[in-house]
């Protein structure tokens, strides 16, 4: 069975359930490989914008709700996001509806942002109009991105298919070392305030 099943064809049948699952947790990787899938016709392009924008949406507002009925009480306990969380309640108090538009966009905001911004007495309806519109930039850009570097690699090496999966798991340990190391440097700041 197993033998049959290929890259293309798993993600042909689950990309778009992969977009949406990994875009509602965090998303930027899996967008930019859908963009990339896209501009190999192995999904489609704006189907990618729609469930990436619908997962992170939906990603965002569960925070939003977990903010507002538990952010007093949760939000203490999150030691290692105090950074974060002090900065998102300073743009809040500044600029709240810009605030609900870029969190998604600042690195470590992206979890504590949402969850922030409900425990900050914001309007639901307004988070809500604002967190779509974010999350439809978002993935226009992030998919976008992941086209244009398939349409970039594919002028660089001509035919992508035979690379389609060294590629997917060379942007998968990229993003896995990126995370490592801002978690490494975020550790070594920490004890050097502490």
């Amino acid at each position: 069975m197993f033998e049959h099943m290929d890259f293309n064809y798993l993600l042909a049948t689950y990309g778009y359930w992969a977009v949406f699952l990994g875009c509602l947790i965090e998303g930027e990787t899996i967008l930019l490989l859908a963009g990339m899938a896209a501009h190999q016709h192995l999904l489609q392009l704006w189907p990618v914008i729609g469930w990436a924008s619908l997962g992170g949406m939906l990603g965002d507002q569960i925070l939003f709700w977990t903010g507002r009925y538990s952010g007093a009480r949760l939000l203490p306990r999150l030691k290692r996001k105090q950074a974060a969380i002090e900065r998102v309640t300073k743009l809040i108090h500044r600029y709240p509806s810009t605030s609900v538009f870029a969190v998604r966009f600042l690195y470590g905001m992206r979890l504590v942002g949402p969850m922030v911004i409900g425990a900050s007495g914001l309007s639901p309806i307004r988070f809500s109009l604002l967190n779509a519109l974010g999350a439809l930039v978002w993935a226009t850009v992030i998919a976008s991105a992941g086209y244009w570097a398939g349409q970039a690699l594919e002028s660089w090496l001509g035919n992508l298919k035979p690379y389609r999966l060294p590629i997917a798991l060379g942007v998968l340990v990229l993003a896995l070392v990126i995370a490592l190391v801002r978690h490494w440097r975020a550790k070594v700041k920490a004890r050097r305030v502490g």
